[in-house]
């Protein structure tokens, strides 16, 4: 691979396939093929090539972080990257969760939508975690509503008023199916 990579594009190539990109059926197409121009490269204030770009193949790797935890790793990988994350190791119900959704394929929607549900179920756990700790949640606080308030006001109203309307007619079409029901069963 690295030999493919250090190939360098010879210059009468590189018109070549410049041109190739900009035949008639994509010149409709908004920005189709805007860096295949060497000439015409929206990189140029910003990147200096000094011909040396794919060096950052040959670099030092990291050393394995130490692994005194338990890591979910991928079915992809056959180990643990060399530096992983250690804030929050999985435990609980949503440690359990999370070990199912490793069992499949990060191309799988499962996957992540396992991922999805265990972060939920972490931040309900987190909330019993800190009421067995004797810490009342304060939304207020917690979701920025102070700053909401002070800098966005307007939209933060408007949005707790959509919400407020949101729950009281989930309230009323509860109720009322419940009512039905009743009225059906007592007749």
């Amino acid at each position: 691979m690295k030999n493919v990579l250090e190939n360098i594009i010879e210059p009468p190539l590189d018109r070549k396939i410049a041109n190739r990109n900009m035949d008639d059926r994509v010149q409709d197409i908004p920005g189709w093929g805007m860096d295949a121009d060497p000439e015409n490269d929206p990189t140029y204030p910003m990147k200096h090539s000094n011909g040396a770009d794919h060096d950052r193949l040959n670099y030092v790797k990291a050393p394995q972080q130490r692994q005194d935890m338990e890591v979910l790793r991928s079915i992809e990988r056959p180990n643990i990257t060399r530096v992983f994350g250690t804030s929050t190791p999985p435990s609980g119900l949503s440690g359990a969760i999370r070990r199912y959704a490793y069992k499949f394929s990060e191309a799988t929607a499962t996957h992540w939508m396992t991922l999805i549900l265990a972060d939920r179920v972490d931040v309900i756990q987190g909330k019993i975690n800190d009421l067995k700790n004797g810490v009342l949640p304060n939304p207020w606080v917690e979701r920025g509503w102070n700053a909401e308030w002070k800098y966005n006001r307007p939209a933060f109203v408007t949005r707790m008023t959509v919400t407020a309307l949101v729950i009281t007619a989930g309230i009323i079409l509860l109720t009322r199916k419940t009512r039905s029901k009743q009225s059906i069963a007592n007749s």
